[in-house]
């Protein structure tokens, strides 16, 4: 494999208010998926997030899973 893998985690939910990052129920949070780098893991995000357009509460996030497994991945 000659691409180092930077995992990257998206995930979305309804937030408690347009304001914040506090979702209304963890429970019912959608895993989007996991990806081997930013790239894929934006282009599933943006799908994500332009199929909700419609509610403004909607929202999804791309998690930088590799900075919190290995710190030394930071500026990558």
């Amino acid at each position: 494999m000659s691409d180092k893998q930077l995992l990257h985690l998206v995930i979305g939910g309804e937030l408690q208010d347009l304001n914040g990052t506090t979702f209304k129920d963890l429970k019912a949070i959608e895993f989007v998926g996991a990806y081997p780098n930013n790239a894929e893991a934006v282009k599933a995000w943006r799908t994500k997030a332009q199929s909700t357009v419609d509610n403004a509460l909607m929202r999804y996030f791309v998690i930088h899973a590799h900075k919190l497994i290995d710190p030394a991945t930071e500026g990558e």
